[in-house]
């Protein structure tokens, strides 16, 4: 995945993370996905997923596992399509009324990170 698909401003209090038509395999559930033997077939992703930071960014390090960075709380917003090629079948998100639970953004030691 090219790192165009992301974009990051911590001091503006934004991120985005956005791609669109990803080719993917599509294993159709669970259980064919963890198998031995999975069968798949192609599949399109697309997604747009926006971070606004809700607080002021805090430092934060963890010497044990070598994690060090600068981070802001964030409300998410995510949308969201997967297309079955063979069957043409679509499954979008649905934009309105979704709950996070919660969300971070900022600037890890090696890079952006989002959650």
């Amino acid at each position: 995945m090219s790192w165009s698909a992301t974009d990051s401003n911590l001091a503006a209090g934004h991120a985005r993370f956005h791609l669109d038509n990803q080719r993917v395999p599509d294993f159709h559930d669970f259980f064919n996905a963890v198998s031995p033997h999975p069968q798949s077939r192609p599949g399109l992703v697309s997604f747009d997923v926006r971070y606004a930071a809700k607080g002021a960014a805090s430092h934060l390090r963890d010497a044990t596992f070598g994690f060090e960075g600068l981070f802001a709380p964030a409300t998410v917003h995510i949308d969201f399509e997967a297309r079955d090629l063979p069957s043409g079948v679509v499954y979008r998100s649905v934009s309105g009324g979704q709950r996070v639970v919660g969300g971070g953004m900022g600037h890890e030691q090696n890079g952006a990170f989002f959650a």
